[in-house]
């Protein structure tokens, strides 16, 4: 890292400043997972980030006095927006439009290097001020997203409306990688695809991958505390005796709750003292639906939330851990922020094929089992037959994969990289 900070300081002469746009937002979990961190880490080398986000209200009453005293702290800058929850397509069109029009008041008062732009809807505004003013442009991709709306069922094709948005933004999708300075994949599988496409064979575009990375100073097992641990299983009434299986985070549009259910009657048809156990912000009552729909009886079921700082102590009441994730197109570009927070805490884990490079590294590091079809004949195997789990070389995963110290300094070198260029 000191290496890097070293060789990049005469290029920080041309303008500390950042911009980094987010149509999500800061209070979200993942803004506090998967943005928020990342930033801290960059202010330590020099940069100045001004954020512009679009906050959920609900989430930005609870939140905003913890994102706030974190920005403050790290010398960053926030503008926390309102999310606009109505018409989601022509609410969508307003909030670029505002995001376009604080940037460039913005950008006339700091002058920005570089514009950082996190996901589709956000790189509009990013591509723009390329064109009108000559600012960098990093295109933190995320995923296929507009393949994403498709494969999740919040866009329907046969839909002229939803045909023209679709075919809009996969054009975009190309300018975004020909234009980009940089483009930020979540995955090997998501790399070579686009440069599988014919427009990029001979020409691909600048590509760095960074998953989502975990703090592994947060999420280590050896800094839980037993009596708090003790505390939270009496809270939660979880008996020595039961064995837990957990989930954590979201459960959303990709997420198969069904399916996981069905996966947890059976391991309580082999193990009496089965509980599952929910970490998610998630309404209890929109699971339990599904619960009552799998005729499973609502004492197994444990639902809780947390802030992101006490998700570690949270997963480690885990004996095994699942997520279940529809294996489609889109989801070649997509990294579970869960996989690398359960691998670091060293907790076995059940997950499908089919989803970024998710399959590969759970195979190589000894982390669980991996299910290639979601019937009761691959859900016995995983629960009869594990996979054999090797508790330190799944942490080593984590480490080589998921480190945030390492997802820093990838991000260091691409802005190194941009600060290089003529």
């Amino acid at each position: 890292m000191d290496e890097i900070k070293n060789t990049l300081s005469p290029y920080l002469e041309k303008s500390k400043n950042i911009l980094y746009l987010s149509y999500d937002g800061m209070t979200d979990p993942l803004g506090q997972s998967q943005v928020l961190p990342y930033l801290i880490g960059l202010t330590k080398e020099g940069f100045n980030f001004h954020i512009i986000s679009f906050e959920k209200q609900h989430r930005f009453e609870i939140n905003k006095a913890h994102i706030q005293k974190i920005c403050d702290e790290n010398n960053i800058i926030w503008y926390p927006n309102s999310y606009t929850q109505k018409s989601p397509l022509f609410t969508t069109i307003w909030d670029v439009y505002r995001m376009k029009k604080l940037a460039i008041r913005l950008n006339k008062k700091f002058n920005f290097h570089i514009v950082h732009c996190r996901s589709y809807i956000s790189a509009l505004v990013g591509l723009s001020m390329k064109k009108q003013f000559g600012t960098k442009f990093i295109f933190d991709m995320r995923g296929f997203w507009a393949d994403e709306r498709i494969d999740g069922g919040l866009w329907d094709l046969k839909s002229p409306i939803f045909r023209v948005v679709y075919n809009y933004f996969k054009k975009k999708e190309i300018s975004y990688f020909k234009n980009s300075d940089y483009t930020i994949s979540l995955t090997q599988n998501g790399k070579k695809e686009i440069e599988s496409w014919e427009i990029f064979r001979n020409n691909p575009p600048k590509i760095q991958i960074i998953p989502c990375c975990v703090d592994l100073e947060l999420f280590n097992p050896s800094s839980i505390d037993e009596v708090e641990k003790n505390n939270l299983k009496s809270k939660l009434r979880l008996k020595k005796e039961d064995f837990i299986l957990g989930y954590v985070g979201s459960i959303g549009t990709w997420y198969m709750l069904s399916e996981m259910l069905d996966y947890f009657k059976l391991l309580k048809l082999e193990n009496k003292n089965a509980k599952f156990l929910f970490v998610t912000g998630e309404k209890s009552e929109k699971i339990m639906k599904v619960v009552e729909d799998r005729n499973i009886t609502k004492q197994d079921i444990i639902i809780t939330s947390c802030l992101h700082k006490d998700v570690p102590l949270n997963i480690s009441l885990f004996d095994s851990s699942i997520f279940f994730i529809r294996p489609t197109y889109s989801k070649k570009a997509s990294s579970p922020t869960k996989q690398g927070e359960i691998m670091a805490m060293g907790i076995p884990l059940v997950c499908n094929f089919g989803v970024g490079d998710t399959d590969e590294i759970v195979r190589k590091y000894q982390a669980g089992s991996v299910v290639s079809s979601f019937d009761d004949e691959n859900y016995l195997k995983a629960i009869l037959s594990p996979e054999k789990v090797n508790r330190e070389l799944m942490m080593s995963g984590a480490r080589d994969f998921y480190s945030l110290k390492e997802g820093v300094a990838k991000y260091l070198q691409v802005y190194k990289e941009i600060y290089e260029q003529k």
